[in-house]
C-alpha cells in the first residue's frame, strides 16, 4: 500500500508547491539579469565606440594613415614621393571627421595630388578600431596619475587594514574584561557610509579647521598638516580615512578566525615549551589563512571601486592629484560627455576586480571539488 501511494502521480497542488518558490525568485533573477550582466554588456559595448554626450553603438571608425593603407596605396601605383609626405600624419590619431582627415592630408600632398588620389586615400585609410578608446585611454595622464593612486591607495589600505585588524583581534582575543564594548567601539565604523567618514574626515583634516589648527591653538604655531591641500600628500589623507572605515570589519574577520582555532593545539604547544609569541607565529597565524585570503579579497574589491570616499574628502584634487579609476570614470562619463571613453576604464577597473575573483573562486571550486 506504502509503495502504491508513493507510486501515485504528483496532483495540482503538489506542482504549485514546486512551482511557486521558482515563480516568486523569477523576477529578483531577471532582474538580475537585465540590471548587472545586461548593463556590464552595454558598458562592454559602448566602450568600443565613439560615443560622447549619448550612446553611439557603432563601432569605433575613421580614417587614419597606417603602414598597412600605405603598403596598398603603393601596390595600386601611388608614387614614392607622396607615400613619404603622407607617412608623416601615420602619427595621427584614428579621426571620425573626414573633412578634417581630407584637411590634414591636403596640407601634406597639395590640392593637385588631393583630387587624384582623394578616393584611393579615403578607400585605404577607413577603417574600424574597437580599442580605439582603450588606446587613449592608455594614452591619457590623467588616466596614469589615477592607476598610480590606485597602487598607492590600494597596498596601503590592504596592507595597514590588515596589520592592525590582526593586532586588535588578538588584542580582543585575551579575553579582557570590556571586550564587548571595545569590538563595538572597533565595528562603530563600519556602521557609517563613506560619504559621512569622507565628511568627518574632510573636517578633521582642514588646514582651517581640523587638527592642525587644534594643535596651533595649543601652542605649537609652527605645526603643519596640510597633507588635504598638498597635491603629493591628498591620495594619503583617503588612504587614512578608509583604513579608519575598514580595520574593525577586518578585525571581526581574524577575531571569528582565532575563536575557531581549537584550543588544545596552544595547550599542546605550551607543554612543548613553546613560547606565546611563538605559538602565534607558528601556529595561530598560519592557521587564520582563509581569513586573510578574505580581507585581501574584500580590501581589494572595496580599494578598485572606491569612489564615494574620494569625491567627499578630495574631489580627486588638488587638480587630479588624488584621482582614482572610479572617480576617473565619472568625470569623463557625465562631466565631460565623453562617455565612451569614461566606459573604457570602467570596463578596465572591471577586468581588475575579475582578476582578483576569478582565480580566488577558482581555488574555492577546487578545493571543494577535491574535498
Amino acid at each position: 500500500m506504502a509503495d502504491l501511494n508513493q507510486s501515485r502521480s504528483k496532483g495540482f497542488f503538489d506542482y504549485l508547491e514546486d512551482g511557486i518558490p521558482k515563480l516568486v525568485l523569477a523576477p529578483t533573477f531577471l532582474a538580475a539579469l537585465i540590471f548587472i550582466y545586461g548593463f556590464i554588456l552595454w558598458t562592454a559595448w559602448i566602450s568600443m565606440t565613439q560615443s560622447a554626450l549619448l550612446p553611439n553603438y557603432k563601432i569605433s571608425a575613421g580614417y587614419k594613415i597606417t603602414n598597412k593603407a600605405l603598403n596598398k596605396m603603393r601596390n595600386e601605383g601611388v608614387s614614392e614621393n607622396i607615400l613619404k609626405k603622407l607617412r608623416i600624419l601615420e602619427k595621427r590619431k584614428l579621426s571620425n571627421k573626414k573633412s578634417k582627415f581630407l584637411r590634414d592630408v591636403k596640407k601634406q600632398i597639395g590640392t593637385e595630388q588631393m583630387r587624384i588620389y582623394k578616393n584611393l586615400i579615403l578607400k585605404h585609410s577607413y577603417s574600424r578600431d574597437p580599442l580605439f578608446q582603450y588606446k587613449k585611454l592608455f594614452k591619457s595622464d590623467r588616466w596614469m596619475v589615477a592607476l598610480k593612486n590606485l597602487l598607492i591607495f590600494a597596498s596601503l589600505f590592504i596592507a595597514t587594514c590588515i596589520a592592525l585588524g590582526l593586532i586588535l583581534a588578538i588584542f580582543l582575543d585575551q579575553r579582557i574584561r570590556a571586550e564587548g564594548a571595545l569590538r563595538t567601539i572597533y565595528l562603530y565604523p563600519m556602521a557609517l557610509s563613506f560619504i559621512v567618514t569622507g565628511a568627518v574626515w574632510k573636517w578633521i583634516l582642514n588646514p582651517g579647521l581640523g587638527l592642525e589648527r587644534l594643535v596651533r591653538d595649543l601652542g605649537f604655531v609652527e605645526f603643519t598638516f596640510d597633507w588635504l591641500v598638498n597635491s603629493k600628500m591628498a591620495i594619503y589623507t583617503v588612504v587614512i580615512a578608509a583604513v579608519w572605515q575598514s580595520t574593525g570589519f577586518v578585525m571581526a574577520l581574524f577575531l571569528a578566525g582565532l575563536r575557531g582555532i581549537d584550543d588544545a593545539i596552544i595547550k599542546a604547544a605550551q607543554i612543548d615549551g613553546a613560547s606565546l609569541p611563538r605559538i602565534y607565529l607558528r601556529i595561530i597565524i598560519p592557521s587564520l589563512r582563509p581569513a586573510f585570503l578574505s580581507a585581501m579579497i574584500i580590501l581589494s574589491h572595496i580599494a578598485i571601486k572606491s569612489f564615494d570616499l574620494v569625491m567627499v574628502l578630495t574631489r580627486g584634487g588638488p587638480g587630479y592629484s588624488s584621482d582614482l579609476p572610479a572617480t576617473f570614470m565619472y568625470a569623463f562619463a557625465f562631466n565631460r560627455g565623453r562617455l565612451g571613453f569614461g566606459a573604457s576604464s570602467a570596463m578596465m577597473m572591471f577586468f581588475a576586480v575579475m582578476a582578483i575573483i576569478i582565480p580566488y573562486l577558482y581555488s574555492e571550486l577546487r578545493k571543494t571539488r577535491y574535498a
